[in-house]
């Protein structure tokens, strides 16, 4: 059990391999984070203001779910576990919230998930969303790439990650 407070890098790892997150997903975690962590940086350095530690803790944690499900709903589950950790609301969102760019509340319906909000909302939220999108296991990958392999199965997933491409890289005045 974490305390009220952001885990820390090491218990956040900790975290993941409590659940039995692969070697593999903890390295794509980490990969994640250290790519948000650089996002969120330059963001700051533009003078937009960003959580660091909670865009660590929730990029760490993102795919705790994975530990239980590879499925979309690994975001679900992964929230239910951050939930029963005691981890605060806003990881717990990151974790619920990063998939596909986001799942829409007709999707999420579809899915028979609670009804909630698994679109990224927060700045911290978008970041750690797309991070996640352009680490391909623990590798950088051009953004097009995810958009593409989205486009034949998830347009409307491809078009969600597109804006949210544009959105950060607006931010970042890239």
């Amino acid at each position: 059990m974490v305390s009220k407070g952001l885990p820390s890098r090491e218990q956040a790892i900790e975290l993941l391999r409590k659940y039995n997150s692969s070697p593999k997903v903890i390295k794509h975690c980490e990969a994640v984070a250290d790519l948000a962590l650089e996002i969120a940086g330059k963001l700051e350095n533009k003078g937009i203001k960003v959580d660091l530690k909670l865009v660590e803790a929730g990029a760490l944690l993102h795919d705790i779910g994975r530990s239980k499900s590879h499925a979309v709903d690994h975001g679900v589950t992964g929230a239910t576990i951050a939930e029963s950790e005691g981890l605060p609301e806003a990881v717990v969102k990151i974790i619920k919230r990063h998939v596909g760019g986001g799942i829409t509340a007709q999707e999420a319906e579809m899915f028979g998930w609670p009804k909630a909000v698994y679109e990224p909302v927060t700045l911290e939220e978008k970041i750690v969303s797309y991070a996640d999108k352009l680490i391909d296991g623990s590798k950088i990958v051009p953004i097009d790439l995810e958009i593409e392999r989205l486009q034949v199965d998830h347009r409307d997933a491809a078009e969600r990650v597109r804006k949210l491409d544009e959105e950060i890289t607006s931010l970042l005045g890239d």
